[in-house]
């Protein structure tokens, strides 16, 4: 905890406060395990814990009828989930769950009350990546929608390569597809492109980055755009 008390390279949104608020703040927290694969919360559910992520990601997803679920968005070390309890709302919108092993800070919903009433600087953190994460899903929605796979999955690898802190992680067809919301083929076909191009190597789930400035410009302009939004929130 030592390390994340000086703000040395943790959560950016602990790590932006002032040192009293942060060190108040991560003394809140525990050190959890992301596992992958694991659920933090489910739709509808209570709210009993908030996560502060170092490393390793989480989705966010909704499941609509007998449809599989489909991500709206990711949350790496830049963020938080449980970021809707800022507003006052006691239970979880929707399913997180763990996409990229490592480590968060978690806090308890009670604690995470008692904080905001403490640090009005982290609550003006909050809001502004509340802000972030309302644009994120608003384009993302509209990508899915709009835009064609091979784009959308280089939005998404390039979202994930932010939040997974290296050039190589695991990632499925059968995952890419349920997260994409289309059909398995449909991104065999777009990683086969993207491999062929030498942007990505993918070898049995294995993906790693060679041509990150090469899927930027394949990917469509959601990427910049939820970027820039954040960007200025941030400002």
């Amino acid at each position: 905890m030592s390390a994340a008390v000086e703000g040395s390279g943790i959560n950016r949104l602990l790590d932006e406060l002032p040192r009293k608020d942060r060190q108040r703040a991560v003394e809140r927290c525990e050190s959890v395990d992301l596992v992958l694969g694991a659920t933090l919360c489910e739709t509808d559910e209570p709210l009993r814990h908030v996560y502060f992520p170092v490393n390793g990601f989480i989705s966010l997803v909704t499941k609509v009828g007998g449809h599989k679920p489909l991500e709206l968005g990711l949350i790496g070390s830049e963020g938080m989930l449980g970021v809707t309890a800022v507003l006052g709302v006691d239970s979880a919108p929707q399913r997180a769950i763990v996409q990229g092993a490592g480590t968060a800070l978690r806090m308890s919903k009670p604690q995470l009350d008692l904080e905001l009433r403490k640090s009005p600087h982290l609550t003006r953190s909050l809001n502004r990546y509340l802000y972030g994460w309302v644009v994120q899903l608003s384009q993302n929605t509209a990508c899915n929608r709009f835009h064609e796979v091979e784009a959308r999955l280089a939005r998404w690898l390039l979202m994930t390569h932010d939040r997974a802190h290296a050039d190589h992680f695991h990632l499925t067809h059968e995952f890419l597809a349920d997260m994409l919301g289309v059909r398995r083929s449909a991104v065999t076909i777009a990683a086969g492109e993207l491999r062929r191009r030498r942007l990505i190597q993918y070898v049995r789930g294995e993906i790693r980055i060679l041509d990150r400035g090469g899927l930027e410009s394949t990917s469509c302009e959601c990427y910049d755009a939820v970027r820039s939004h954040c960007a200025r929130a941030s400002a």
